[in-house]
């Protein structure tokens, strides 16, 4: 036993040492050998120009199907070509902690405006015991608001306390699915006939998005061996919330558009859908860990041994940006969300643990999931420092000898050149993020667009304070065992 706790905990070690030896010996290198570490620099932003360019081709080949599935009538489609299309139950989870009634109000508005019958749609909410009087409140005006318009609501209080649970979403979620799992069992109903969308409290779901969920889900040869995965726009307060906010915002969505696009490596993330069956399968999300929107993802493709998968739906959802009273407390819940959501390298010590207890996975299988974990997390923590601050350093810090040298006078020049490429995809994220932009709010100001967009220039530093940063915080408290537990981020709407 004391054995598989050292080994484990060699496993959480190592994702943080590898991005804290890069950082190291970069800033190392720079001063022996100032040389190699120019042209690692000069390799690493090519790299990166090439990485950008992939990206961008990936955000483009989404943004295309994106606006052509907003445009399809799915629930005509779902009628026309799916005969038993009414034998599929549509569960919603919606866990709730301390959100006020208008942003649950406005998400369970949006599953009323849906083009699939409301009176189909079962929703699931869940409070939590330890801030009860707030939870029977809700209650109350849920009742007084929503009774009768759906199939049913199904009301769950989580207790405080439970064994083997850390407070959270993932706990909360993991005792309303195994209550549900009691009312699907005294219905009969059969698992698989169980659509079950798993939602953060502020989620507002596009008005065809579970005509197009039960399309996909109908059409595929094996709902149960997949999740499906909606394209997440965080715009509800948008143009309410600071400008930094707004850009991680932005650039959280168009990472969900870019692996949409990619389709291999796509893993669940925030709100997503999958079948009941699958759930029970792998016992329901994770109760003891942060991440359990992609954890649950990792639980099924061990439990069906590699053989599970992740459907891009390419219908939106849309949710709140980290709002607070004031910006400086909303920037504090931002970096906090962005440590929640690095904490996600909790995955990678999981996947090195269970790929011991199973044999059947192939090792190219284990070696791309694992990879495209690892380096996500790496690419996370250092990427931008080393092109905006350690990437100088050499040029700063180099002797006589190599400034003699013909590579370090070109070096600033190729940078540039490099850098200059580079903003290509800056440009396109700034124009994106006008086509997704929600529409104007009567009380602001018409130049508010051309503050979207000049907004982008401060790209590089909110890259590193609210991205390199929580991400390196999130793997050196896994490096110490310091476990992190469940932060809220509070959103806020005027």
């Amino acid at each position: 036993m004391l054995q598989s706790y050292y080994k484990y905990r060699l496993f959480e070690i190592l994702p943080g040492l590898t991005i804290w030896l890069t950082l190291f010996l970069s800033v190392l290198l720079s001063f022996i050998h100032p040389l190699w570490m120019i042209y690692f620099i000069l390799i690493f932003d090519l790299y990166w120009v090439l990485r950008v360019a992939y990206f961008s081709f990936y955000l483009l080949l989404s943004w295309k199907r994106f606006r052509k599935a907003i445009k399809i009538n799915w629930f005509e489609w779902l009628k026309n070509e799916i005969p038993d299309w009414e034998q599929k139950k549509n569960v919603i989870f919606l866990p709730i902690y301390n959100e006020e009634f208008g942003v649950v109000d406005a998400t369970l508005s949006g599953f009323l405006a849906s083009t699939y019958p409301a009176e189909k749609i079962y929703v699931v909410l869940s409070g939590e015991e330890r801030n009860l009087e707030h939870w029977e409140k809700i209650q109350v005006k849920i009742k007084d608001k929503y009774a009768g318009k759906f199939a049913d609501l199904i009301f769950n209080t989580h207790p405080f306390g439970l064994p083997d649970e850390i407070p959270g979403k993932g706990s909360n979620i993991h005792h309303a699915e195994f209550i549900f799992k009691d009312y699907a069992d005294e219905k009969g109903w059969n698992y698989i006939d169980i659509i079950a969308s798993v939602f953060d409290v502020d989620t507002i779901a596009h008005p065809e998005y579970f005509a197009h969920l039960t399309y996909i889900y109908c059409k595929h040869p094996r709902p149960d061996h997949s999740s499906f995965q909606p394209l997440t726009l965080y715009n509800n307060n948008l143009w309410e919330s600071p400008s930094v906010l707004r850009i991680m915002a932005f650039g959280t969505s168009f990472w969900m558009l870019f692996s949409l696009g990619r389709l291999d490596n796509l893993v669940t993330f925030s709100s997503h859908s999958m079948s009941f069956k699958a759930i029970v399968n792998c016992g329901g999300h994770s109760k003891n860990i942060v991440s359990e929107d992609s954890r649950i993802f990792f639980q099924c493709w061990f439990a069906n041994d590699g053989d599970y998968e992740v459907t891009p739906l390419y219908i939106p959802v849309s949710m709140d940006t980290v709002r607070d009273e004031n910006w400086l407390r909303s920037l504090k819940n931002l970096y906090y969300q962005q440590r929640r959501w690095a904490w996600g390298v909790e995955h990678i010590p999981y996947l090195l643990w269970n790929f011991g207890k199973n044999k059947k996975i192939s090792l190219w299988k284990k070696t791309a999931i694992l990879f495209h974990e690892w380096e996500g997390k790496w690419s996370w923590a250092v990427v931008a420092i080393l092109i905006t601050l350690v990437g100088r350093l050499p040029l700063w810090v180099a002797g006589g000898e190599v400034r003699q040298s013909a590579l370090f006078f070109n070096a600033p020049n190729i940078l540039e050149v490099l850098m200059t490429l580079a903003m290509a995809g800056l440009l396109v994220s700034a124009i994106m993020s006008m086509l997704i932009l929600p529409r104007r709010p009567g009380n602001h100001p018409r130049y508010g667009y051309l503050l979207m967009a000049v907004q982008w220039l401060l790209l590089p530093v909110s890259l590193i304070i609210f991205s390199s940063l929580p991400c390196l915080d999130a793997v050196t408290h896994l490096m110490r065992g310091k476990y992190l537990g469940f932060n809220v981020s509070v959103k806020k709407r005027t």
